[in-house]
Parts: structure tokens; sequence; C-alpha cells
């Protein structure tokens, strides 16, 4: 692995569900920094796995269908990377905006980078209406409970590797984006929110969205998530911080 990115090694995880016809393009657009693409293959029954390898990406098994599984799995084999960038394998995410996740944790300006769709471009359709509501009330809930501000649950974004082991993630399906921003407060990690822009799906159906069993398994999901991370022993709320230069970031605490 060759560090090029200001001394600091970065690994990009694609987790990937049956998206043999988008990853590939995903990844032929990650950035020449990047030091290395896995993609996790989380039980596909199409070629996703053959056609990421092809493509240049250490493709990596996760049979156990959920995303936070597979983020998990990405996360371990990463074992050199200082950064870790996540992103979706169905081209919604821009990869081309990968610095603006990156370089604030490279640079020792914060530890959690989320890129956020509501502060960014959406192409016409590409956040469905269960979607967006879903944006809106589950930040919400962190900003009452925890008193954090975060605009948005986006999939695209970036943490050092030492402060996600710190944040002992074990949500294995849709939690695990709230998850680990609710953790990131809990532990008072340095949090920053960046403007991302997002577009339509490139091919195939949503896990998410497409389906009323995903919607609702969510949904769901996401809540559920809220609930234990509130209920669970050290439970706390985190003092809010003024917005840093208009950014839209907060800095619960130290660096860890």
């Amino acid at each position: 692995m060759v560090h090029v990115r200001n001394g600091s090694a970065v690994s990009v995880i694609i987790p990937a569900l049956d998206e043999e016809e988008a990853v590939q393009s995903v990844i032929r657009r990650v950035p020449a920094w990047a030091d290395e693409i896995i993609v996790v293959d989380n039980g596909s029954r199409d070629g996703t796995g053959r056609v990421a390898a092809a493509a240049g990406a250490r493709v990596v098994d996760e049979p156990r269908h959920g995303y936070g599984r597979a983020c998990m799995a990405g996360a371990r084999a990463a074992r050199s990377a200082d950064v870790l960038v996540f992103l979706d394998a169905d081209g919604s995410d821009h990869p081309e905006q990968m610095e603006r996740l990156a370089d604030p944790i490279v640079e020792g300006r914060a530890d959690l980078v989320i890129g956020s769709r509501t502060l960014g471009s959406r192409e016409r359709g590409a956040m469905s209406l269960p979607q967006r509501f879903g944006n809106f009330l589950a930040p919400l809930l962190i900003r009452l409970l925890w008193r954090g501000r975060f605009t948005d649950l986006g999939p695209f974004r970036a943490i050092r590797a030492d402060s996600l082991q710190d944040l002992r993630m074990d949500a294995p399906t849709y939690g695990w984006t709230v998850q680990m921003q609710i953790r990131a407060l809990r532990a008072r990690i340095r949090c920053l929110e960046v403007a991302v822009d997002c577009a339509r799906r490139k091919a195939g159906r949503s896990k998410i969205s497409g389906t009323v069993r995903g919607v609702v398994g969510a949904g769901a999901g996401i809540l559920a998530c809220v609930a234990i991370e509130a209920l669970s022993p050290g439970f706390d709320r985190t003092t809010e911080q003024p917005a840093d230069q208009g950014r839209r970031a907060f800095l619960p605490g130290r660096r860890r």
C-alpha cells in the first residue's frame, strides 16, 4: 500500500449486493489517490464479485446479508488503512467528490465526515419519499436525544480507522449509518458534515426504496437502532457545539 494522501493510507469500501451492472463504473470513478478499493460481495447471485475484481478491486465475501455486516467485513479487511471511505455500489454516490470527505480527516480537522445529500444537489428521483422522510426523522431524533446536528444518514462517509474501532459497531443491517453517528457523538469524536451530490441509481432496483419490504425493514431498523442506543448503558446527551464556519460542522470532543 502506497501512502499518497497527506501521509495517510485511504481504503475505499463498497458494499455490494447484486450490483453487476453498476459496480464497474463506480470503481473506475474512485480517485487515483485512494490506496485500495475493497468491494464486499454481500451474497450476490449475479457476477458482482467477478466484475469488481476485473475492474481492479479487492473482493471480500460476506455471504450473510446485511449492510452493516458488509461494512464491517470491509473494515476488517482494510488492516493497513488510516482512513476508511464508504460508498454505495449502485452509482448514486459521486466518487469524484471523495476528497471532500477524506481531506478533513487526513488534514487533522475531523475524525468522522458525513456526506450530506441534503446539503448537496440531488438528481430528480434520486431519493424516494420514504428515504427523504427517514432523513428528516432520524436526524431529528439524534438532535433531540444527543444534540448532534446532522442533516443526513448518507452512506458516503469517511472515518479514521482507529475511531471506527473505538465505536465498536455491531449494527448488522440498516442501522449501521445511524449507529455510527450516534456512537460518534457519545464517544465525543470530532464530526463534520459536508455537501455531496446524489444521482439516481444507474441500474437495477434499490434493495431499500425499491420494495415495500425494503422500505419497512430500513425504517424499522433505523428506529430500533436509535431506541437501543438511547437505552443502552452509558447513555448521555452530548452538548451541542456551534457550527464551524457555516459548514455544518460540530466538534463533540477531542480527537481520539
